[in-house]
C-alpha cells in the first residue's frame, strides 16, 4: 500500500499541470450539468409558468439538440489543440450562463439550456477525457480517474454553495456570477495548464499505435460498441432524472430542502475514492475487465430509494450512485482508446458523449411526462433498477468478447 501511494504521488507530481487542467474542465462543466441547472428548477418553473413535465420537455429538447450537435463538433479535437477547444468552450459556456440570467421567454430559455448542455456537459467533459486518453497510455486509468474527480468536486461543493447563495440573492444573479467566474478565473487557468500538451514517452507511443486504429465509421458498425453504450446510458439517465426531480423527490419523501443538497457531498466523496481505486485497477487489469461491475451499486440504489422513506436513505442512495459513477467514470474514460485506439479518439468519443447527453436529455423529459400522467417517480426507480440488472448481465458477455478479441490481436502480432 505504501509503495502504491508513493507511486501515485510521483504520478501526480510529474503530471500536475495536465491533470489540474483536466480537473478544471470537468469541474467547470458543472455549470452545464443537470444537478446545477435543477437547483433552480422551482424558480424557473415559477417564472415561466411551467409544470414538471413542461420544464422537463424544454430541457429534453434542448439537450437532445446539444447531443446531435456534439456528434459533429466533437471530432474537432482530432485536429485542433486541446487548449484552443477548451478556451472556445469556456467562452461559449459563460455566454450561455449570461443568457440564462437575462432570458425571459421560453424560446430563449430553451436556447440557453441548449448552449449550457452543449458546452458544459458536452464539450468541457469531452475535451478533458479526449486529452487524457491521448496524453496518457500506461497510466491512463489514473489520469482519467483524477480528471473525473472534477465532476465530483462540483457535485459535492456547488449544491451547498447554491443553497446558501439563493438565501442572499435571486437565481438570476447566481447565473451572472457563474458566467463571470468562467471568464475571469477558469479561462486563464485553463490556458496555463493546457497550452503545452503532454508528450507520451516513446514506449507509450508504441503501445498507443500497436493495435488497430479504428475509424468512427468502423466503430459504428461494431456491435460491442453499441452494447457498451447501453451501459453508458444508465448512469446518465438515472443520475440526471434524480437530480432534475430532486425538489419533487423531497416532496414525495417529506424531506427538508437541505437533505438532497447535503447528500451530494456523500456522492462526491464516494465517487472520488472509488474512481481513484478504479483507475489503479484499470492500469493493472484493463478497463474491459472491469466493464460490467459499475451497474451493480446502481441496481441496488434505485430499488432502495424507491421504497425507503427515512432522510438518511438519500445519503445511502448517493453513496451507491457515487460508487457507480466512480467506476464508470474511470472505465468509460479508458475503454475507448484501449479498445479502438487513439488516432480517431475525438470522433469516436464524440458519439459516446452524445449518447450520454442524449440519455441525460431523455431522463427529465420522460420521467417528468410519466409523473404528469400518474406514474410515480418511486415506481420509475424500480424500473430503472431492473434495466441496470439486465444491462449488467449483457456487459459480462461483452467484456469477455472484447477480451478475446484483443487477445487474438496480440497473438496474431
Amino acid at each position: 500500500m505504501r509503495d502504491q501511494l508513493l507511486t501515485f504521488g510521483r504520478f501526480l507530481g510529474l503530471n500536475a499541470r495536465w491533470l489540474a487542467g483536466g480537473v478544471l474542465l470537468t469541474f467547470a462543466s458543472s455549470v452545464g450539468q443537470t444537478f446545477f441547472i435543477a437547483s433552480f428548477a422551482g424558480d424557473i418553473r415559477a417564472d415561466y409558468g411551467l409544470s414538471h413535465g413542461g420544464f422537463g420537455m424544454v430541457y429534453m429538447l434542448a439537450t437532445l439538440a446539444s447531443a446531435a450537435t456534439l456528434v459533429s463538433i466533437g471530432r474537432v479535437l482530432d485536429s485542433v489543440a486541446v487548449y484552443k477547444v477548451a478556451a472556445v468552450s469556456i467562452v461559449c459556456l459563460a455566454g450561455a450562463a449570461f443568457l440564462m440570467a437575462t432570458a425571459h421567454t421560453i424560446p430563449l430559455l430553451l436556447l440557453s439550456i441548449y448552449f449550457l448542455r452543449l458546452f458544459g456537459q458536452g464539450m468541457m467533459t469531452h475535451t478533458a477525457m479526449v486529452a487524457m486518453g491521448k496524453w496518457f497510455v500506461a497510466e491512463r486509468g489514473r489520469a482519467v480517474s483524477v480528471t473525473t474527480a472534477g465532476h465530483q468536486l462540483g457535485e459535492g461543493i456547488l449544491p451547498i454553495v447554491l443553497v446558501s447563495l439563493l438565501v442572499m440573492a435571486d437565481w438570476r444573479t447566481a447565473w451572472l456570477l457563474a458566467g463571470l467566474i468562467l471568464i475571469l478565473a477558469v479561462l486563464p487557468l485553463s490556458f496555463l495548464s493546457l497550452a503545452k500538451p503532454r508528450t507520451p514517452s516513446t514506449q507509450d507511443l508504441a503501445i498507443t499505435e500497436s493495435g488497430r486504429q479504428w475509424t468512427r465509421s468502423e466503430v459504428l458498425k461494431d456491435a460491442p460498441f453499441w452494447a457498451v453504450c447501453t451501459g453508458v446510458l444508465a448512469p446518465s439517465f438515472i443520475g440526471t432524472s434524480v437530480f432534475f426531480h430532486q425538489v419533487h423527490l423531497s416532496e414525495l419523501k417529506i424531506w427538508s430542502s437541505g437533505v438532497v443538497a447535503a447528500s451530494f457531498a456523500v456522492m462526491a466523496i464516494t465517487s472520488v475514492i472509488v474512481g481513484l481505486i478504479t483507475g489503479q485497477l484499470i492500469d493493472r487489469f484493463t478497463a474491459r475487465r472491469l466493464l460490467p461491475f459499475f451497474l451493480f451499486p446502481l441496481t441496488i440504489g434505485c430499488a432502495f430509494l424507491s421504497v425507503a422513506q427515512q432522510s438518511y436513505s438519500m445519503a445511502l442512495f448517493m453513496f451507491l450512485l457515487g460508487s457507480s459513477y466512480g467506476v464508470s467514470g474511470a472505465v468509460f474514460g479508458a475503454i475507448w482508446p484501449e479498445v479502438y485506439g487513439t488516432r480517431h479518439l475525438g470522433a469516436i468519443r464524440a458519439v459516446v458523449s452524445a449518447a450520454m447527453v442524449f440519455a441525460s436529455a431523455l431522463g427529465p423529459g420522460l420521467t417528468g411526462w410519466l409523473i404528469d400522467i400518474g406514474v410515480g417517480f418511486e415506481t420509475q426507480l424500480l424500473i430503472m433498477s431492473g434495466y441496470c440488472m439486465a444491462t449488467m448481465l449483457v456487459l459480462f458477455r461483452v467484456s469477455k468478447q472484447l477480451q478475446l478479441r484483443l487477445t487474438s490481436v496480440v497473438q496474431a502480432t
